[in-house]
C-alpha cells in the first residue's frame, strides 16, 4: 500500500462529505422521494466525479489549463444551472413533499452537474497534482475516490430520508427548502467568485 493512499483517502473523504451542490440536491431528493430514488443520482454523480478525476489525470486537465476560456465557460454554465435549480427549489419551497415528488433529481442531471461543477474540476486537479505517483496511478485514485464518494453521498440521502417526517410540518418544510436553495446559491456562486 502506497504511503500516499491514507492522505488521499482523507482528502477524498473530506471533499466528498462536505456540503456542496450535489450533496444538497441529494439531501433534498432523499427527503422528497426516499433512499431508493436517490441511488441512481448518487451513483451517477459519484461515477462522473471519479471519471473526471481519471480524465484530468489522463491529460484533460492540461488541455483545460491551456484554454482558460473553456474553464470559465464551464464555471458559468454550472453557476447558471445551479442558480436555476435553486430558484425552482425556492419557488416550490412551501409545497408538500408528496407534491414535490414529480420533480426528481435524476441520474443524467446528477452526472451532468459534475461536468459543469467547478468544485469537481478543482478537486480533480488537486487529486492529480498532489496524489498521483507511479505507486498510486490515476486509475487507482479514481477508483478509490468512487469507493469513498458513494457512501459519503449516501449519508446525505439518509439525512434527507430521516428529515422527511420532521418536514411534514409545512412551516419546517418551507424553511428547509428555502435554506437548501440559499445554500445551493452560495455554493454555486462561491466557486466562481471566490
Amino acid at each position: 500500500m502506497s504511503h500516499a493512499l491514507l492522505p488521499f483517502i482523507l482528502f477524498a473523504l473530506v471533499s466528498s462529505i462536505s456540503p456542496g451542490p450535489t450533496n444538497l440536491l441529494i439531501l433534498a431528493q432523499g427527503a422528497r422521494l426516499g433512499l431508493r430514488a436517490s441511488v441512481a443520482p448518487m451513483l451517477a454523480a459519484c461515477g462522473a466525479a471519479a471519471a473526471i478525476v481519471l480524465l484530468v489525470g489522463l491529460g484533460l486537465g492540461e488541455v483545460l489549463l491551456r484554454h482558460p476560456q473553456a474553464q470559465q465557460a464551464m464555471s458559468w454554465a454550472g453557476v447558471l444551472w445551479l442558480s436555476g435549480l435553486a430558484w425552482r427549489m425556492l419557488r416550490s419551497a412551501g409545497e408538500p413533499l408528496d407534491a414535490q415528488a414529480g420533480k426528481p433529481f435524476g441520474a443524467v442531471s446528477a452526472a451532468s452537474l459534475q461536468v459543469v461543477n467547478p468544485k469537481v474540476w478543482m478537486m480533480a486537479a488537486a487529486v492529480i497534482g498532489v496524489f498521483a505517483t507511479p505507486a498510486l496511478p490515476v486509475w487507482q485514485l479514481a477508483l478509490v475516490f468512487l469507493l469513498i464518494a458513494v457512501p459519503c453521498m449516501a449519508v446525505w440521502a439518509v439525512l434527507g430520508v430521516g428529515s422527511a417526517r420532521w418536514l411534514q410540518a409545512p412551516g419546517r418544510l418551507l424553511w428547509f427548502n428555502r435554506g437548501l436553495a440559499g445554500l445551493l446559491l452560495v455554493a454555486a456562486w462561491a466557486a466562481v467568485l471566490g
